[in-house]
């Protein structure tokens, strides 16, 4: 029998997590420091966001608002550390409460960084000020009941949000406001295929992912949908995939290469890790049947490639204080409208 509500971390969930990076927060999220925000700070680069839309990885925070997910995929690198279920599982905390201790969490992981002779010295001084916050960390955070609060918290802050969902929620994709970007996960192109890799718990997952789709298309801020490809597995049925882009009809798709690491082992082999050459040419082929789509970045050490609807003219880099200003003012705004073609600084 399925479960209907999510329990608790249990204490071998907090060890494991705490062990691994992670610094929870309360009741229900939690902070991680990114590799790509190390590497940043080493001068080693930066993660794909950078060149996709110039978010700057030394002043980023990827944290989570909920632990518990509704989905089990198998190519997660992060396995079965939280709660799974279907329903809201835990007290509830406050925004404020969530944000000041996850920049807390963030900057005390970070402490070290302060005395490596190999951090840039400038950037030392950037990553106390937090411009940035990915909420893709590890569960689902766009169930957490006050999600719309926090994205407005963060705004307030002038902290840019990119947020990840599964695409099992649609009422909470209801709920959201302003969000800098809005991100739906789709990882197969059929039914069979989705169940098979995702491994939802939701009996309705399809019409729920697809409900998903329709609400993206309404939205005025800007959206993406992100493919996780895997080879052997779902790199096919280019027509299929879409079929459901045009759905979901996003600014953004990206193209990311599944990584074997984590927990994902158990599942896949290192065969199954898409090259860049792969990319290329499922890009190749996907773009064949989206013609209103075009190439627009890559990012090699990800492998991951980034299309976008034409009629953005190649305006990817997201222009940060027309966002916050159009959020402050309550003016009515779209997408197009804080997209640009240089990089903005977030300040």
């Amino acid at each position: 029998m399925e479960k209907e509500k999510a329990e608790q971390l249990n204490a071998l969930q907090k060890k494991i997590l705490t062990r691994q990076g992670y610094r929870l927060v309360g009741n229900h999220s939690a902070v991680k420091i990114c590799e790509w925000t190390k590497k940043s700070l080493r001068g080693e680069g930066n993660c794909y966001k950078w060149i996709f839309y110039g978010i700057r990885s030394h002043q980023c925070m990827q944290m989570t608002t909920s632990m518990f997910c509704a989905s089990r995929c198998k190519f997660c690198w992060r396995g079965q550390k939280a709660p799974v279920g279907k329903k809201w599982y835990s007290p509830i905390d406050s925004p404020e409460e969530i944000i000041k201790s996850s920049i807390e969490g963030h900057l005390k992981l970070l402490t070290g960084f302060k005395s490596n002779k190999k951090t840039n010295e400038i950037k030392k001084e950037e990553l106390k000020e937090i411009r940035h916050v990915a909420l893709s960390l590890t569960g689902e955070p766009i169930t957490y009941p006050l999600i719309n609060e926090i994205l407005e918290e963060f705004h307030k802050r002038r902290i840019s949000t990119f947020l990840v969902t599964n695409a099992q929620f649609p009422e909470e994709i209801k709920k959201i406001k302003n969000v800098t970007q809005l991100y739906l996960s789709i990882d197969a192109p059929t039914k069979e295929k989705l169940k098979e890799i995702d491994r939802p718990l939701f009996e309705d997952y399809w019409k729920r992912m697809n409900k998903c789709l329709d609400l993206l298309a309404t939205r005025r801020y800007r959206t993406c949908i992100r493919l996780s490809l895997i080879k052997n597995e779902n790199m096919e049925n280019c027509e299929g995939y879409a079929k459901l882009i045009r759905k979901g009809s996003p600014d953004f798709v990206e193209l990311k290469s599944y990584m074997w690491v984590g927990e994902s082992q158990k599942f896949y082999k290192v065969e199954n890790m898409p090259y860049m050459e792969d990319m290329k040419e499922f890009t190749k082929k996907i773009l064949e049947f989206l013609p209103e789509y075009e190439y627009l970045s890559r990012h090699e050490p990800s492998r991951a490639i980034l299309l976008g609807k034409k009629s953005l003219n190649k305006k990817h880099f997201i222009n940060f204080p027309k966002f916050f200003e159009f959020v402050e003012s309550g003016k009515d705004f779209v997408s197009k409208d804080y997209c640009s073609n240089v990089m903005e600084s977030n300040k």
